[in-house]
């Protein structure tokens, strides 16, 4: 077997270790994330107050990335950085079974989101250079589909909890579990895999000494998704208050969403790898629609929305992120990921407390809000395309002149 035959099974490898751990903590706290709207409800919370504790919850989330980004390449400690964000992110999902109000609630809420800030740049960088072996669509896009496995059977444990049980509490202490088996299998991956950037042998094409004009595009437009796109919680909170949906089916709606999710990330990954950053205009086209459905629409249509919700939050998760990975130099691959996520985290915050004050004055104000900010995004999507392309054909010019 060639040398570049066994740099790509070891890619695989780590991808599916990689992929289980996901799969294990994604069924710890999208399984906690289907039901904390609803919980958060029972507590006596607005709708405004959830708004704002989802979206400050990714704003601190996303842009600790910033930080976690830079110190993941300053100091090069992947695994250490990654294990101790698993930790935090995993073991504040079990412990909203023991609190006694809205505020408590919300500060682990919190720190599920801290958590994932410390650990998602160091892994995300990790995971690039694995998946420049396999294709960067297609690495990003299984591994997506692992994560959305455990993202759709952890709110269905919980919505057999609250069938058989009723209670939330119970729900959220089962998932202690798949936290722990994240923990370790994140140890083996970490024995297996002490170096992980030498599994990227070849180059990304747009090789740089520092970020670019498409990155700082990428990001703003990326960001405008992310201001438009409501947070489960809130969707959540609404079918609970509207009754769209009864109370065990609200888990259900979730699941369907991240099984979407799931599939969207597979074939996406694949349709980019070979189409490109037109795969990801059509994506977040279709999924901008998802709002009239979930915040006007009876059970059926809602169900459909989540279904767009599902595509746009696949897209998000696995091509967007692997479009990224060509637009920052292999050194700065953690801070690229990192700064991009603060980025998003800002806009996702900003747009979540808006929707949230919105919720409360006017549904119609809200959908507009959600569909037209996603759609300013387009156009900025073909200027990073046709920057791309430039500078793509201005290096190339360079090295048949060289």
């Amino acid at each position: 077997m060639e040398a570049r035959d066994l740099t790509k099974a070891a890619a695989w490898r780590f991808i599916i270790l990689v992929g289980v751990v996901s799969l294990c903590s994604d069924m710890t706290y999208e399984g906690a994330r289907s039901i904390s709207g609803p919980f958060l409800g029972s507590l006596q919370a607005s709708a405004a107050v959830v708004g704002v504790v989802a979206g400050l919850g990714e704003f601190i989330g996303y842009s600790l990335r910033l930080v976690s980004g830079y110190l993941t390449d300053r100091l090069g400690k992947y695994w250490p950085i990654t294990f101790t964000g698993y930790c935090l992110n995993l073991f504040a999902v079990p412990l909203l079974a023991l609190v006694g109000s809205w505020e408590a609630a919300a500060v682990l809420l919190v720190v599920e989101r801290i958590g994932k800030a410390i650990r998602t740049p160091a892994r995300d960088a990790m995971l690039s250079h694995a998946a420049t072996e396999v294709g960067r669509g297609w690495g990003f896009g299984f591994h997506e589909a692992m994560d959305q496995l455990g993202a759709v059977s952890g709110p269905l444990i919980v919505a057999a909890v609250l069938y058989f049980r009723g209670s939330y509490r119970e729900g959220f202490a089962v998932l202690l579990l798949p936290a722990i088996l994240a923990l370790v299998v994140i140890a083996a991956a970490a024995r297996l895999y002490p170096q992980p950037q030498q599994l990227e042998v070849s180059a990304p094409k747009l090789e740089t000494a520092g970020l670019r004009r498409p990155y700082w595009l990428y990001v703003a437009a990326v960001g405008l998704v992310g201001a438009g796109y409501a947070d489960f919680p809130l969707i959540a909170y609404h079918f609970g208050k509207a009754a769209v949906a009864p109370v065990t089916w609200i888990p259900i709606f979730y699941a369907v969403a991240m099984a979407v999710d799931a599939v969207a990330a597979l074939l996406l990954g694949r349709l980019f790898d070979r189409l490109g950053m037109p795969v990801i205009l059509a994506a977040v086209m279709l999924s901008a629609f998802f709002a009239p459905l979930v915040f006007l629409g009876g059970f059926h249509l809602a169900l459909a929305g989540m279904v767009l919700w599902g595509i746009g939050m696949g897209a998000l998760e696995s091509i967007i992120k692997a479009a990224l990975a060509e637009m920052v130099p292999r050194g700065r691959r953690a801070t690229g990921y990192g700064i991009f996520n603060a980025g998003f985290g800002l806009f996702w915050f900003l747009g979540s407390a808006l929707m949230g004050w919105l919720y409360e004055l006017s549904l119609a104000s809200l959908i507009a809000f959600s569909v037209i900010i996603q759609l300013l995004a387009i156009p900025i999507f073909f200027w990073v395309s046709r920057d791309l392309r430039r500078m793509t054909g201005q290096e190339r010019d360079q090295v048949n002149h060289g």
